[in-house]
């Protein structure tokens, strides 16, 4: 008989005491098709491009599974389902756990902006028998991107009269479009010279809104005013009628299969889209937790969180206040011992410019949702840095629910970095860790992620919310 070959020491030790990570369909082929399955309803998810869309999207089918909008001193039974809208713009998703809200929360945060070309308050305005609308743009671009793309607009507008009217003009395949014009190769000369920052300057990005006359010899400005009367007659809308508007433009495109296999959808939005669907989606599925779930959808991260809608206003804290006040238990003690995952992307590692990654620590498509103990730039200047504790707790639950996950920093210390909403709830005294799908061309008009990480994110939220463990 043939002798059976034994393991060198090194080799035992090799496995017994090194990490060898493997992407999930290497650990689990038939992966894909669950993802494949589960993505379907994501991809309708993403034509919600707006935060005021997904809320209106969201509440329907919160309502459909079970939901009911929170009444406010009420003390509701374990079990029990609710929702919060702050704004139209907010969204606070809740199940209610067997123990005291005394224990803590378990809270999944996501945020439901994306970066796009935001309407000024003065937007409409005629140059050379062609109309505009100007625009300022909103959260990190390269603004050269934004330019000879199909543009949807999307928005609200608050009449004179208070009527609001709900704007989406650009989506169907027979809809009108609009972009933002570029320099042709043959005059551009100069215009390559300059720094990518500045081969389309913010002032330049003024969206192609018409070309045709009013016949009307004596109007001025004979185009713009053609282009405000249709505006007028198919919506209502006046000039005056901008000051009160949330308009924007954003890329056309229809979120797409990526991949002669489809192992991966590309789309507008994805950042922070492909996280808030998993984290709803996660909270919907969950039944009778040990603690309380509060799934938020936040607003207003891609330009610092700021004001009542972005997580460093006080509408989470107080939501939780006004729950647990209910059961005669105070705010502080519930924060104290509560736990917080930041459902937020991270950069997915990109061999065409591999020089910008630390490859030892960054993010990798198809190796699962990537933990990230702190984020920030050089020097861990603002961010969250998760405790021992809390990445240990992190670990144990996901390893026991089978979870593929990985970690990565955004990129080599002194290269840039980036934020998310970790800080703000972690500087209320809440344990807290960002975890989130990789994603290619982030920030960019077409992001790519893979449908594999973005179901396994799933499965590591609702691991989450249904684990019985306390790291206290």
């Amino acid at each position: 008989m043939a002798k059976e070959k034994t393991k060198s020491k090194g080799k035992e030790l090799e496995e017994k005491l090194l990490r060898k990570p493997k992407t999930i369909g290497e650990s689990n082929p038939d992966f894909l098709k669950e993802s494949m399955e589960f993505c379907e309803g994501y991809k309708k998810f993403l034509m919600n491009k707006t935060e005021r869309e997904v809320v209106d999207y969201t509440i329907p089918l919160l309502e459909k599974n079970g939901y009911k909008e929170f009444v406010p001193g009420t003390k509701y039974k374990s079990g029990s389902k609710i929702y919060f809208n702050n704004r139209g713009k907010n969204l606070i998703m809740v199940t209610v756990g067997k123990k005291s809200v005394s224990e803590g929360v378990r809270i999944g945060a996501s945020h439901i902006d994306s970066p796009r070309l935001d309407f000024k308050p003065v937007p409409l305005f005629e140059d050379s028998d062609l109309a505009y609308f100007k625009t300022h743009y909103y959260g990190g671009i390269k603004k050269y991107q934004w330019s000879a793309i199909p543009l949807a607009l999307h928005g609200v507008v608050i009449l004179k009269d208070g009527k609001k009217v709900k704007v989406a003009i650009g989506e169907e395949d027979d809809d009108l479009t609009f972009c933002v014009t570029d320099l042709l190769p043959h005059l551009a000369r100069d215009q390559m010279k300059k720094p990518a920052t500045e081969i389309i300057t913010g002032e330049q990005l003024n969206i192609l809104i018409g070309s045709w006359p009013f016949n009307d010899d004596e109007a001025s400005q004979k185009v713009k005013l053609n282009i405000a009367n249709t505006i007028f007659e198919r919506y209502g809308i006046d000039e005056s009628d901008f000051l009160s508007a949330e308009l924007c433009a954003v890329p056309a495109f229809r979120p797409k299969d990526v991949g002669f296999d489809r192992s991966m959808i590309g789309a507008y939005g994805q950042d922070d889209s492909v996280c808030a669907y998993a984290n709803i989606m996660a909270e919907i599925d969950t039944k009778n937790p040990e603690y309380t779930t509060v799934t938020v959808l936040a607003d207003k991260e891609e330009t610092g969180s700021d004001g009542p809608t972005g997580l460093s206003s006080m509408f989470l804290i107080d939501f939780i206040e006004e729950f647990a006040s209910a059961y005669g238990v105070e705010l502080r003690h519930v924060l104290a011992r509560s736990m917080c995952i930041s459902c937020d992307v991270n950069s997915a590692y990109d061999p065409a410019f591999g020089e910008n990654y630390e490859r030892m620590n960054c993010s990798y498509i198809n190796r699962g949702p990537s933990i990230s103990k702190y984020g920030g730039s050089g020097g861990k200047y603002s961010t969250n840095d998760a405790s021992a504790e809390m990445m240990a707790f992190i670990r144990k639950t996901m390893d026991e629910n089978g979870v593929v996950w990985q970690v990565g920093e955004l990129g080599k210390i002194d290269n840039g970095g980036g934020g998310t909403v970790a800080m703000y709830i972690s500087s209320h005294n809440v344990d807290t860790v960002d975890f989130g799908v990789p994603v290619l061309s982030m920030h960019s008009p077409f992001e790519v992620t893979s449908k594999a990480d973005i179901y396994m994110l799933y499965k590591a939220m609702k691991a989450f919310y249904l684990t019985k463990d306390s790291k206290y």
